[in-house]
């Protein structure tokens, strides 16, 4: 099998006759020669305006030895024999007592995948509801009714990246990460997600995927605990032996050896318990802001000129960043395009937004997260769960405002003259319930406010329409990620609770669904090889 890198390929190429032609082109041989041809990554090359196109790897299998000994004597650079990706999961005897999974976010759920598939048959606690419960909780939420402490954007089956893009860009450049992909595709994604630079499922799409998942870990031996909170651990001789929920008021205690702390980035008085009982943790670096939308045909204009209504390409993303002269961070962060600022409270009395969109991304305006860095110093404590009061006054504070689950809103012209709003332009927000117009500044820092119009400004010279008046700043956006980072060693265990696993985005070592389904991964690992 050979592969092939940098195939430019027009917009209007992207199907299998093309591939063929533009592959044995680079090859200098003819189509029929190929047998199998496969495309592994599709980006899109936008720098020139005036030729956006796509930039393409494919892996190809000749029929023939020969003509494949001949096309790699050639010393093409694009060319090389393709490398074969194999994830064996760890294997070992069955635990004596069953491995715990905190949580079913993306750590926790690769985390129990993992450990099903290796017969460990894992129970899995969830705070807050199954999916279908889950969902309508969160719907009823989004057109006025009461809030839910059990099933929210926060709390639930799938974690906060339920309601989101699904957006499995990242950074990490780890193996088991082709795992994920695959795993997702057969659970119901998309197989895009295979080969796109910047893959995502869509919220909708995910809704069946973690459906699929959950039967796959039941069917071999995993079991589902929903609204069952983690609320004590006993710690014996420097080791966990078991550990203490909390179901419909019921408290049920049972021994535990290994478990897998996945609980996400807004288990506030989870963190706080553990802390309570000496488990060690510190302050983290995080960053607070507001949700920005713009209409998402500027976007696409903004991207793609005048190719942006192609459909071949969909509706276009960003990613922006500035540092300013006094060293702090603005940037643009989990970019929705074609979808919508959605209501993301986890505890009463509290408004936090964030963004969502469907595969499709049809949705009229683009949103995205708009954030400033924010440091321990700007906590005002050394205290290690400083961050969390840092984000609960600024939730509270924009709940405060209006006292109700409107969102202060804020147009960009108008935040830029340090005007409040009073009617919207051309662009309608899609937050819901709804929004208060006035100030965003009413619930965030001055520091805070302050850079985000410097960024603005600066931005727009990166994505021009970045600045538009029009465009509304919705508040707050607070939980980007995880404002503490529960310590673990090499092992992958806290050194205060040997057979404790802190886990994924909310221990502090995930940014994202994928970099949090592969630390579950890697934490499953560790727990497997120490039954071994």
């Amino acid at each position: 099998m050979l592969q092939i890198t940098d195939l430019r390929i027009p917009l209007d190429g992207m199907n299998e006759p093309y591939l063929r032609k533009a592959a044995a082109q680079q090859m200098k041989i003819a189509p029929e020669e190929i047998a199998v041809l496969r495309l592994v990554k599709k980006s899109v090359d936008a720098r020139k305006k005036e030729d956006v196109h796509f930039v393409c790897a494919i892996e190809c299998q000749l029929k023939s030895p020969k003509t494949e000994k001949l096309v790699l004597s050639r010393k093409n650079s694009h060319i090389s024999i393709a490398m074969p990706y194999l994830y064996e999961p760890p294997i070992a005897p069955k635990s004596p007592l069953r491995p715990v999974v905190v949580g079913s976010g993306p750590a926790g759920l690769f985390a129990a995948l993992l450990l099903a598939r290796a017969g460990q048959q894992p129970i899995i606690l969830e705070r807050g509801k199954e999916l279908r419960e889950r969902r309508a909780a969160v719907e009823r939420y989004f057109t006025g009714g009461a809030f839910d402490g059990d099933g929210n954007i926060q709390f639930g089956e799938g974690g906060a990246g339920t309601f989101s893009d699904g957006k499995l860009t990242t950074g990490t450049k780890d193996r088991r990460i082709r795992f994920v992909l695959e795993e997702f595709v057969r659970a119901g994604a998309h197989e895009s997600i295979l080969y796109d630079a910047k893959p995502h499922i869509g919220t909708d799409i995910l809704m069946t995927v973690l459906t699929n998942l959950r039967a796959q870990i039941t069917a071999l031996g995993g079991e589902y605990r929903f609204c069952t909170k983690l609320v004590d651990t006993a710690v014996t001789n420097g080791k966990i032996t078991s550990v203490v929920t909390v179901c419909d008021g019921k408290t049920e205690e049972f021994a535990a050896d290994s478990v897998i702390l996945a609980t996400g980035h807004s288990a506030r008085d989870t963190f706080a318990r553990l802390y309570e009982k000496g488990i060690p943790m510190m302050q983290k670096p995080f960053a607070v802001g507001a949700r920005i939308e713009h209409p998402q045909e500027l976007i696409s204009k903004a991207q793609y000129s005048n190719f942006w209504n192609h459909p071949a390409l969909g509706a276009a993303d960003y990613k922006l960043a500035v540092h300013l002269p006094d060293g702090r961070g603005v940037y643009t962060f989990c970019m929705c395009p074609g979808g919508y600022v959605v209501a993301a409270a986890s505890e009463p009395n509290t408004v936090v937004t964030n963004g969502m969109s469907y595969f499709a991304r049809d949705g009229r305006n683009a949103n995205s997260a708009l954030l400033v860095g924010v440091n321990p110093s700007d906590f005002g404590s050394d205290h290690p769960l400083a961050g969390v009061e840092f984000q609960r006054k600024i939730e509270r504070a924009a709940y405060d405002g209006t006292r109700s689950a409107k969102a202060p809103a804020q147009l960009v012209g108008d935040f830029l003259n340090h005007m409040p709003s009073t009617t919207f332009g051309s662009v309608t927000p899609t937050y819901r319930p709804s929004v208060a117009l006035g100030e965003i500044g009413c619930c965030l820092p001055d520091f805070v406010t302050n850079a985000m119009r410097e960024g603005i400004v600066l931005l727009d010279k990166k994505l021009h329409g970045f600045a538009l008046p029009d465009a509304v700043l919705t508040a707050p956006e607070t939980r980007s990620s995880s404002p503490v980072r529960i310590l673990r060693g090499e092992d992958l265990q806290s050194p205060a609770a040997k057979g404790l696993y802190p886990c994924g985005e909310g221990a502090g070592y995930a940014g994202g669904i994928m970099s949090a389904a592969v630390d579950g991964i890697k934490c499953a690992e560790a727990v497997i090889r120490k039954q071994a």
